[in-house]
C-alpha cells in the first residue's frame, strides 16, 4: 500500500470518527434540551456554555436516578391538598406567614416524595430533572421569599410567590400535566 493510500484511509477514519462524535453530541444536546426544557437554557447561562451545562444536566439525571422518588398515596395527596388549601386561605389574613408556610409545605411534599433536602439550589437542581417547567417558578418564589425577609416586597409580590409555589406544589402532587409555565393562575 502506498503512503498516499494510508493517508487517505487515516483521513477517512478521522472524518468518520469526527462525524460520529458530532452526531452523538447533537443527539445528546437535543435529548437534554427536550428533557429539561427552559432549565436547559438556564443552565447554559449559569454555567457559561453549552458543553459545561450539558455535563451538569447529565450529572443531575444520574444523581436523581439514585433516589427513590415516589408518588404519594391517595391519603397523603389528600392531606397535602388540605394543607395547601389552609395556606392559600391564610394568605388573605397574613400574606407574609402564608409564604413561609407555602415554602415549608413544598419542602415537606418534596421530602414525602423522596427528594433529598439540602440547600436551596441543590433542591432546585434535583427538581429540574422531573419538573423542569416549574423549577423556574420555584426559584422565583424563593427569590421573593428572600426579599420578603428584607422587607422588600409588597402584597402583589407575595401573591405572585404563592402562585409560583402553587405551580410547583401541583406538579409535585401530580394533580395535572406539566405544560409550560402556569403564570396565569390566580390566588
Amino acid at each position: 500500500m502506498s503512503m498516499t493510500a494510508i493517508w487517505i484511509i487515516v483521513a477517512v477514519v478521522i472524518i468518520v470518527v469526527a462525524a460520529g462524535w458530532y452526531a452523538f453530541q447533537q443527539r445528546r444536546s437535543k435529548a437534554l434540551r427536550a428533557r429539561f426544557g427552559p432549565e436547559y437554557d438556564y443552565a447554559v447561562r449559569e454555567y457559561g456554555g453549552r458543553s459545561t451545562a450539558e455535563n451538569a444536566l447529565a450529572a443531575r439525571q444520574r444523581r436523581i436516578e439514585k433516589f427513590h422518588i415516589r408518588s404519594l398515596s391517595s391519603e397523603d395527596s389528600r392531606r397535602f391538598s388540605e394543607r395547601w388549601h389552609e395556606v392559600q386561605t391564610h394568605f388573605v389574613d397574613d400574606p407574609d406567614a402564608s409564604i413561609v408556610d407555602a415554602d415549608s409545605l413544598v419542602c415537606d411534599l418534596m421530602k414525602a416524595r423522596g427528594y433529598p433536602m439540602s440547600e436551596f439550589e441543590s433542591r432546585a437542581e434535583d427538581l429540574s430533572v422531573d419538573h423542569p417547567h416549574v423549577v423556574r417558578n420555584y426559584r422565583a418564589a424563593h427569590a421573593i421569599a428572600l426579599r420578603r425577609e428584607k422587607g422588600e416586597v409588597d402584597t402583589e409580590d407575595l401573591r405572585q410567590a404563592l402562585i409560583y409555589y402553587r405551580d410547583l406544589f401541583d406538579d409535585l402532587l401530580e394533580t395535572r400535566a406539566t405544560i409550560g409555565s402556569r403564570e396565569t393562575h390566580r390566588v
